[in-house]
């Protein structure tokens, strides 16, 4: 029993740091893009490994939302950006 509890707390704090990588991720991008009009959300997806799909969603609302920019990514273990596809540029 103990050995479980062991692995679901082991997988919570796998979850809880996944998300605060994706989190930097995600700040980083709109740091480095700019913030557009009608942002909704920057969504990010962990692919394999350290590689990520990131979308930057707008709209006037949720009902209507549409990808801005999205990009590919290798990040580190601290969520710095090591590679994108297309590469991140200054635009708002």
């Amino acid at each position: 029993m103990a050995t479980k509890q062991q692995e679901k707390q082991t997988s919570d704090s796998e979850k809880q740091e996944r998300q605060q990588i994706s989190a930097l991720i995600g700040k980083t991008v709109l740091h480095t893009l700019g913030q557009p009009g009608n942002l909704i959300r920057v969504q990010v997806r962990t692919l394999w490994g350290d590689y990520f799909r990131v979308n930057v969603l707008v709209g006037p609302d949720v009902a209507s939302v549409k990808i801005a920019h999205s990009y590919f990514l290798l990040a580190d273990a601290e969520g710095n950006i090591l590679s994108s596809t297309p590469k991140i540029v200054k635009k708002y």
